[in-house]
C-alpha cells in the first residue's frame, strides 16, 4: 500500500509542470493572451521562451490597454508562473475567476497568497509544489478545490476555505506536511481521494455534518492525527481512507448515522450492515457481533501490544494488522480459525497467538495461522469484559498477566487476571 501511495504522489508531482504556452501581447511586464476579442478578456500567461520569468511583487491589474482597447483580465492561465522561484508576492484583483492548472505551481518563494471572492475555478495542481507557502485564504465563491490544487505545499500551516465549496478534490492538500489542523466548511459534501494525504501534521479535523463521502486513503498517513469523529451524514466511507493513522486514539461515528457506527463504545468504524470493522486504532475493543476485520483495519498501528478477536469474526482481510510492530499477543476465541486471505494481515508472525483449548492443531494446519510460531491453548471460558478504569470490582484492582506476574500498564483487549478472574480489558 504504501508503494501504491508514494506512486500516487510521484505522478502527481510530475503533473505540476507541463510545457510553456506563447502569448499574445505584454504590458508592464506581465504577458498576456486574448481569451475572447469580441467580450474583450485576457489571461495572465508565460512568455514561453525561458521559466521562471516573474520575480519580486507582482500585482495584477483588473485591465489593461493594449493597442486602444482595455481589456479585462478574468484569468490567470494554466503554468503561468511556473517555477517563477523568485516570486514573492501575487495580488490577485477582484476580475479574476479562474486560476487555471500549475498557475503557480513551484513558486517556492511565495509566503502568502489571498484568492478574491470573485474566483470560481482552482485548477489541478495551481499551487502544487509551492513549499513556502505558509498560508491561504479561498474566497467564498470557490465551489470546488481542484485535484493537487496544494499539493505538497509543505510549509503551509494555515488555511482558510470559504464556505461554497462543496469538494475538496483528490490529493489537494495531499503531503501538506506543516498542516496541524484544518476546519472544513459546513457546505463541504466530498472529501476526496488522498485530499489529506500524508498531511503528517495533522493532529485534529473537524469533518462537518454536510460530508457525505469520505473518499479513499484521504486521510490516509496523517500520522499525526489522534482522533476523528465520524459525523450521521456520512454514507461512504472509501477503502483505506485512514490507513497508517498511527496515532489516532479515540474513532468515534456518531449516533444516528444510517451506515456506520461504533457499537458498545468501540473506538472503531462499523460498516452496520454487513458488520465489517473498517478503521480502529490502539485503544478499539472489537464487539463479538464483528464478523468481519476488514482490509487495513489496523494498518500502522504500531503502538498496539494485544488484541482479542471474537468468535463472531470468521474473516480478516488483507493487511488488516500489517504495520503492527509491536503486537505481541493475539487472542483468537473462536475454534474455527477465521479466514485469512493474504500473508500480509499481519506484518510478520512473532506474536503469541492464544486460541481455545483443543484448537491448536486446527490453527497449526491453516493456512497463514500456521506462520505463527509460537500458539498456545487456554481456556477462554469465564472470561468478563470491563474498562480498565473499572478493577475495583475485582478484589484490590491488583492486574496479572495469564502467568501470574504482576502487570503495571494493561493493554487495552488483551487478557488478564484480576481478583481471581479472567477479564478483557
Amino acid at each position: 500500500m504504501r508503494t501504491a501511495k508514494q506512486l500516487l504522489i510521484t505522478v502527481a508531482v510530475l503533473l505540476c509542470s507541463t510545457v510553456a504556452s506563447a502569448h499574445d501581447f505584454e504590458v508592464g511586464g506581465i504577458y498576456y493572451n486574448i481569451i475572447s476579442s469580441r467580450f474583450l478578456t485576457v489571461e495572465v500567461t508565460h512568455k514561453g521562451s525561458s521559466w521562471g520569468e516573474y520575480s519580486g511583487k507582482l500585482v495584477i491589474p483588473e485591465t489593461v490597454t493594449y493597442k486602444s482597447k482595455t481589456y479585462r483580465v478574468t484569468t490567470i492561465g494554466s503554468i503561468a508562473f511556473d517555477e517563477c522561484t523568485g516570486l514573492i508576492s501575487i495580488t490577485i484583483p477582484n476580475s479574476v475567476t479562474t486560476i487555471g492548472s500549475s498557475a503557480f505551481s513551484g513558486c517556492t518563494g511565495l509566503t502568502s497568497v489571498t484568492i478574491p471572492n470573485s474566483v470560481t475555478t482552482i485548477g489541478e495542481y495551481a499551487f502544487c509544489g509551492c513549499t513556502g507557502l505558509t498560508s491561504i485564504t479561498i474566497g467564498n465563491s470557490v465551489t470546488t478545490i481542484g485535484s493537487g490544487a496544494f499539493l505538497n505545499c509543505t510549509g503551509l500551516t494555515s488555511i482558510t476555505i470559504g464556505n461554497s465549496v462543496t469538494t475538496i478534490g483528490s490529493g489537494a492538500f495531499l503531503n501538506c506536511t506543516g498542516l496541524t489542523s484544518i476546519t472544513i466548511p459546513g457546505s463541504v459534501t466530498t472529501i476526496g481521494s488522498i485530499a489529506f494525504g500524508e498531511c503528517t501534521g495533522l493532529t485534529s479535523v473537524t469533518i462537518p455534518n454536510s460530508v457525505t463521502t469520505i473518499e479513499s486513503y484521504a486521510f490516509s498517513g496523517c500520522t499525526g492525527l489522534t482522533s476523528v469523529t465520524i459525523p450521521n451524514s456520512v454514507t461512504t466511507i472509501g477503502d483505506y481512507a485512514f490507513a497508517w493513522c498511527t496515532g489516532l486514539t479515540s474513532i468515534i461515528v456518531e449516533k444516528g448515522n444510517a451506515v456506520y457506527d461504533s457499537r458498545e463504545n468501540c473506538n472503531a468504524i462499523i460498516e452496520t450492515q454487513t458488520n465489517t470493522l473498517i478503521r480502529g486504532c490502539k485503544n478499539t475493543i472489537i464487539p463479538n457481533s464483528v464478523t468481519t476485520i476488514g482490509s487495513s483495519a489496523f494498518s500502522g498501528c504500531d503502538d498496539l501490544t494485544s488484541v482479542t478477536i471474537p468468535n463472531s469474526v470468521t474473516t480478516i482481510e488483507e493487511n488488516a494488522f500489517r504495520g503492527c510492530t509491536n503486537l505481541k499477543e493475539i487472542y483468537s476465541l473462536s475454534e474455527t480459525p477465521p479466514v485469512i486471505y493474504s500473508i500480509d494481515t499481519f506484518s510478520d508472525y512473532s506474536a503469541t497467538l492464544y486460541v481455545p483449548i483443543g484448537a491448536k492443531e486446527t490453527y497449526q494446519t491453516t493456512d497463514y495461522w500456521k506462520e505463527f510460531a509460537n500458539i498456545v491453548e487456554m481456556d477462554f471460558t469465564g472470561i468478563t469484559e470491563i474498562s480498565p478504569d473499572a478493577t475495583d470490582g475485582f478484589g484490590n484492582g491488583a492486574i496479572y498477566d495469564l502467568n501470574g506476574r504482576p502487570v503495571n500498564e494493561p493493554a487495552k483487549g488483551g487478557i488478564y487476571i484480576i481478583g481471581g478472574k479472567k477479564v478483557v480489558l
